[in-house]
């Protein structure tokens, strides 16, 4: 190529040159490049530079974020993976709980499906491993984990309902056992009763004929153990027959004894139990017990005439020696304390009348259940006394005044409370059984005590 030369130049062509070359100055100047040596401009390549790391950051936060999203996804995969692991277990604890309650009793059908169940599930989790092994998830997680949450509750819903069965066959099972059972209870209580009534009457039957020296205290503490027993059940009838009728239990009570200061409501029966015995053992310490027109044997055959007296009753019934002996000794005693006992108002609230009252006033007695249990607890209170005068030397009776001091040796309480009260300082409030000395041995009477 040829050189050119200036002088070749026209001046159009110095004019287009200049132009251009100022256009390449200019440019210069905008990216930083010097013209003159010395001068330093402010450098572009800074802005570019960090444009090219903004660009070299976004390219690495798509990348980290691609990261973060297959992350997430394989954690959701293998929470899918446990819950249906999950599931399947509580599928095999389901038909295991099936299987057991199959074999009592015996099904041959449940046991085979709960077995086919089981086989099943153990494959599904032999290849749940090998899918956590070689990394093979499921592409849906969120289906199949809501799928594996349902298979679990029906799981748990059959091992509850299995386990509800169960526990109900065991309530039927429980519920015969437990009749089984009182059927027990009630035929040892059955040959208890027969088992006490032969030592009883093995007790009085020691006493025979004219053989005073067979009659001891021990036998008078037998009998006055009916006795009292036999106080008990009256009283009891009494109160539900005063219930029924609409009777305030605790204003009779407090009308009985009106000075008494009770722990607990449910003592007020004392009140009607003190009034029993009272009346009942009145003139007890008297040999024709108080009846009128009585006559008694001379001094030395008192004793036999005692004696053969318990003989006479001892094992009778009294409404049956009444019926066949409505003038006897006995059968005036029923009468006299019947009419004392049981008041003529008392008597028409109870049953609505005076029908009982009349019968007994004209010397008869009436069949109902409520002067049948008087008349037995007539019957042992008669036996009492005709032993008391039966034996050597001769039972006395005694009782203690309101407001005396407790006293261990001639008194028995027949409450608990007041051993607990460290302050008490106990007084006697009512006399509910009394006491008898027989020789040197104090038989202790029976009180309630009150601060």
């Amino acid at each position: 190529m040829e050189s050119v030369k200036s002088s070749n130049l026209t001046p159009c062509s110095k004019s287009r040159l200049a132009r251009a070359f100022t256009k390449v100055l200019h440019i210069r100047a905008l990216t930083g490049i010097s013209p003159v040596p010395g001068i330093q401009k402010v450098k572009p390549q800074e802005r570019i530079s960090d444009d090219c790391t903004a660009s070299r950051s976004t390219g690495s936060q798509s990348e980290s974020f691609d990261s973060g999203e297959e992350e997430f996804q394989n954690r959701v995969q293998l929470q899918a993976l446990v819950a249906k692991l999950f599931a399947s277990i509580s599928s095999v604890k389901a038909a295991y709980a099936k299987l057991q309650y199959a074999q009592s009793p015996y099904d041959a059908e449940g046991i085979q499906g709960a077995d086919h169940c089981i086989v099943s599930e153990l494959k599904v989790l032999s290849e749940l491993k090998q899918c956590y092994l070689k990394k093979q998830f499921d592409p849906s997680p969120e289906t199949t984990m809501l799928l594996a949450e349902i298979q679990e509750l029906k799981s748990l819903v059959g091992t509850y309902g299995i386990m509800g069965k169960s526990l109900e066959s065991q309530a039927i099972l429980k519920g015969s056992e437990i009749v089984s059972l009182r059927e027990k209870i009630e035929e040892i209580k059955k040959q208890n009763r027969l088992i006490e009534k032969r030592l009883d009457r093995s007790g009085l039957d020691s006493v025979t004929g004219d053989n005073l020296s067979g009659v001891n205290t021990s036998h008078f503490i037998k009998v006055l153990g009916h006795t009292i027993k036999s106080v008990g059940s009256f009283v009891r009838m009494m109160v539900d027959e005063m219930k029924s009728s609409g009777w305030d239990v605790h204003a009779a009570a407090t009308e009985i004894e009106p000075d008494a200061v009770y722990w607990h409501d449910n003592h007020r029966r004392f009140a009607f139990e003190t009034c029993v015995f009272r009346e009942m053992f009145d003139s007890f310490h008297k040999l024709d017990f108080a009846l009128p027109n009585e006559s008694l044997p001379e001094e030395r055959k008192q004793k036999q005439f005692f004696l053969a007296r318990f003989m006479e009753m001892k094992l009778r019934k009294a409404k049956d020696f009444l019926s066949q002996n409505p003038k006897s000794t006995f059968a005036k005693f029923c009468r006299v304390k019947y009419l004392r006992l049981i008041h003529p108002k008392m008597e028409s609230s109870l049953f609505g009348n005076l029908d009982q009252r009349g019968l007994i006033s004209s010397g008869q007695f009436p069949d109902t259940t409520f002067f049948s249990t008087f008349a037995e607890m007539a019957r042992w209170v008669w036996l009492l006394h005709s032993l008391a005068y039966s034996i050597e030397p001769e039972a006395s009776i005694f009782q203690v005044r309101k407001g005396c001091r407790f006293s261990e040796v001639y008194m028995e309480s027949v409450i608990d409370e007041v051993y607990l009260s460290p302050n008490a300082d106990p007084v006697v409030a009512l006399t509910v059984i009394p006491g008898f000395i027989i020789g040197k041995t104090i038989i202790q009477c029976r009180v309630y005590l009150s601060q």
